[in-house]
């Protein structure tokens, strides 16, 4: 999805939508103009009148020079930037990004041969692409989404066995069965998942405490060349979304008990026309 455009808080009790919009449209508009103090301080101000941050400015701050990157987008703002996407979310991704990481993941699975796969657990699943293309070498599917509209249409498409609406380490690290078990999977995806993280640090270490033994973890990251991130382990791209350095995921997938099977460099999509650069990544439990 493209992160620009407003942000339109709906709920009950919620700040100023319209202040709100007026800041964080000010602040786009300066920002396209070049004059970055001046967006600066519009967003500041837009983050003021909204804490939970669901237009995402903190991610603008960080994009933009003015702060810091966080270690994850907020919450709030990815559950809206999806939510309002929902019923155009595949038209967009796939025909107009062109993205395919879910196919490549099928690939790259057939290529190492580790599959067929008894339990998929698809974090950050979508409309159910990724789902869909390991529907032949899954037999029991269970999809997370931060989206309650994605996870609707995720539904419909009946590929998966269960579905929860959730954020992805949270799920990790908190979700048990209704008998109070804590259910492990053979195989772990996150095909998109990565590109709102920045830290990677608590998805892996949940993913190893939910994967069972040898289990298998394949998901993408986005990247920047060394000389834009600077020795940084993640950074907010130009394009809103985190960037991680190809060093930094291997150390982590290390300290967390992952062996690489694979790290192909690949285009994760398109924007703006041109190709965004990432990985494409097959691990499997020590």
């Amino acid at each position: 999805m493209d992160e620009s455009g407003t942000q339109q808080p709906e709920a009950e009790d919620e700040p100023d939508n319209e202040a709100l919009a007026e800041a964080y449209n000010r602040g786009l508009a300066l920002q396209k103009a070049g004059d970055l103090k001046g967006a600066e301080a519009a967003f500041r101000e837009a983050l003021a009148i909204d804490p939970d941050d669901i237009g995402g400015v903190s991610i603008r701050l960080a994009a933009i020079g003015a702060e810091i990157s966080p270690e994850k987008m907020p919450d709030a703002y990815v559950a809206t930037l999806f939510d309002q996407h929902a019923d155009v979310f595949d038209e967009i991704l796939v025909d107009e990004l062109g993205y395919c990481v879910p196919l490549l993941v099928r690939d790259q699975i057939q290529r190492l041969g580790t599959g067929p796969f008894e339990r998929l657990l698809d974090l950050g699943c979508g409309t159910g692409l990724t789902g869909m293309a390991l529907q032949d070498c899954t037999s029991h599917r269970t999809g997370v989404d931060l989206s309650e509209r994605i996870v609707e249409l995720a539904f419909d498409r009946e590929v998966y066995d269960d579905l929860y609406v959730g954020e992805a380490v949270e799920f990790l690290q908190e979700f048990e069965e209704e008998d109070g078990s804590r259910p492990r999977w053979d195989l772990i995806a996150a095909t998109d998942v990565f590109p709102y993280l920045g830290a990677v640090e608590p998805f892996l270490t949940g993913a190893a405490s939910r994967l069972e033994p040898k289990g298998y973890l394949a998901f993408s990251t986005e990247t920047l060349p060394d000389e834009v991130l600077g020795g940084r382990r993640y950074m907010v791209g130009p394009k809103n979304r985190f960037a991680q350095g190809e060093a930094y995921i291997r150390s982590a997938l290390d300290a967390a008990g992952f062996e690489i099977l694979a790290m192909d460099p690949i285009t994760v999509r398109l924007e703006e026309g041109e190709p965004v650069p990432g990985h494409l990544v097959m691990a499997r439990l020590r």
